[in-house]
């Protein structure tokens, strides 16, 4: 009953106080969105594409709406506008992954560098950047660290690889590892933060622990075996896309939050059974990044095979598009105003797309 209660408050704590909110959360439906099934035909790019990064691993489109990119081997992130000017950049040891809050806290996964015994050595970190403070200055703005706690200093080869944020500002940070036999604490994880101002506690946020019952080397459904990204919906809920480049035959997966009279666990929404395409066995390598649209289509972009995959929410294969002739490792895609932006890794570029009939 405990684990039951503890999991349960995320789907009955109030939301957050409207003095502190940064965006207004009203927008924010309870149910998914319209699939966009039908009329499509294939994405035209936009150019030019955007240069000036090193190996790039993820962007996303922030909710003011600025874009930020985790220009992973220039150790920086970048924030843009959305012609693509420069706005501002912050020093931080290769960031890998990126998440906006809704008081438009920016959430990073990415490394520091620490002297344990006299000896520098590099774990993964968690950073929080409070933009608002800094009037969106993100050269200047405060950085609290999450991650690693003084406990990780003897895991050096864990890394934090992705962030997600829900409705009420708590966010998921996916954790990767070799060691993984430990019931309690395997490396393959996804932890849990919850913001203080929930229980009346002021700013900052709690990690309370993993979520529980998803499986660290699963090679079927709900699994965190290397977990490469997380997509939250933009809505009341707390489902989210994974992507999974560890040794698992079905490499993304939708996992919805079911509650019942005896339990509160997340579970498989779409099966190889009913997910159509999505869910097929092998049908991805090393898929990287993942977004949804407004309807709540589902964007994958796997490195290995130089290719942006589109699905329903159903799961049904939209337009998918890609090969060597356009990407070299594409590792992130995000969506905004019916433009698909690519970030084209291994070019050290971001591409930009639109759907022939969204052409004006």
């Amino acid at each position: 009953m405990k684990r039951y209660l503890k999991y349960l408050i995320v789907l009955i704590i109030p939301l957050f106080n409207s003095c502190g909110d940064k965006f207004d959360v009203s927008q924010l439906t309870s149910g998914g969105g319209n699939a966009n099934i039908a009329g499509d035909t294939v994405y035209v790019q936009v150019n030019p594409p955007w240069t000036g990064f090193n190996k790039p691993q993820d962007m996303i489109i922030g909710r003011e709406p600025f874009i930020y990119v985790a220009d992973t081997y220039n150790d920086r992130i970048v924030m843009m506008n959305l012609n693509g000017d420069i706005l501002g950049t912050r020093t931080i040891k290769k960031p890998v992954a990126l998440a906006q809050d809704y008081k438009l806290n920016l959430i990073i996964c990415a490394e520091i560098d620490t002297v344990v015994k006299g000896q520098t050595q590099t774990f993964g970190a968690v950073y929080k950047l409070n933009l608002v403070e800094a009037g969106h200055q993100i050269g200047t703005a405060s950085i609290t660290k999450l991650l690693p706690r003084t406990s990780d200093l003897n895991y050096p080869e864990r890394r934090y690889t992705a962030v997600t944020v829900f409705f009420d500002n708590i966010f998921y940070v996916a954790r990767t590892g070799p060691t993984n036999s430990s019931f309690v604490d395997p490396d393959n994880s996804i932890l849990q933060f919850i913001p203080k101002s929930l229980y009346g506690g002021g700013e900052g946020d709690t990690l309370i622990g993993r979520v529980p019952n998803i499986d660290p080397i699963s090679s079927g459904l709900v699994s965190a075996n290397q977990i490469s990204s997380l997509t939250s919906f933009n809505r009341k809920n707390i489902d989210f896309i994974e992507t999974l480049t560890g040794n698992n035959s079905l490499k993304t997966q939708w996992l919805t939050y079911v509650v019942t009279p005896v339990s509160a666990d997340y579970v498989a929404r779409l099966t190889p059974s009913n997910g159509g395409a999505l869910m097929s066995p092998n049908k991805f390598v090393q898929p990287e990044g993942s977004c949804l649209d407004d309807a709540d289509n589902i964007y994958v972009a796997d490195a290995q095979k130089d290719s942006v995959y589109k699905f329903t929410p159903l799961g049904d294969e939209l337009q998918s598009f890609g090969g060597p002739d356009i990407f070299n490792e594409p590792y992130a895609v995000a969506f905004f105003d019916r433009i698909l932006y690519v970030v084209d890794s291994g070019n050290s570029r971001i591409l930009r797309f639109i759907l022939s009939t969204d052409i004006r």
